[in-house]
């Protein structure tokens, strides 16, 4: 039973990335739980208030939940063609201290989802984190990809996937990602 974290990269609340992870909890398949986490709530990085405080409480928190589930599921807007900064920033305090690393990331499967409203999808983006997850020592799946160009038109009003085709894609993306962490796939 696969216990995945996902992550939106961006604090919007109306985040189609937050919806297609919402969507993705939806469709995981029986025994896979996709619970989702905010980065909301965490500082710029600052190594001067990195010395003189500490961790903030709000990354210490995001990182135990990252430890205790077995994979995360990061769900990336694209900003300028690569990461948002946002999600970075985020990503940056989670790896701190370096000691913490190991911890919190090294060989946890992960895995990258993303929506943006423009016709590029987010393949820049997906490609950019690759980079950072080699850093921190994670282990990324590659079995499939979802990007969701368009976003306005999979989705309704209220953040629900109304795009069957898509629905369908991210259920298969989800099942062969659950199963990648399971170590059947």
């Amino acid at each position: 039973m696969a216990h995945i974290l996902g992550l939106a990269g961006s604090l919007r609340q109306a985040s189609f990335n937050g919806w297609l992870l919402r969507a993705a909890a939806e469709v995981a398949p029986a025994g896979t739980t996709v619970e989702i986490a905010s980065i909301h709530g965490i500082p710029l990085y600052d190594a001067d208030a990195e010395a003189a405080e500490g961790v903030p409480p709000v990354v210490e928190a995001l990182k135990n939940r990252i430890a205790a589930a077995d994979a995360l599921l990061i769900a990336t807007p694209e900003y300028n063609n690569s990461i948002p900064g946002v999600a970075k920033n985020a990503i940056d305090w989670l790896s701190r201290p370096p000691a913490d690393i190991v911890r919190v990331f090294a060989n946890r499967p992960v895995a990258i989802i993303g929506a943006t409203p423009g016709l590029g999808a987010t393949a820049l983006a997906q490609a950019a984190w690759l980079a950072v997850f080699r850093t921190l020592r994670m282990r990324p799946w590659f079995g499939e990809r979802l990007m969701v160009a368009s976003a306005r038109n999979v989705f309704d009003a209220e953040g629900r996937l109304t795009d069957e085709a898509v629905r369908k894609k991210l259920a298969s993306f989800i099942k062969g990602f659950a199963e990648f962490v399971d170590g059947r796939g």
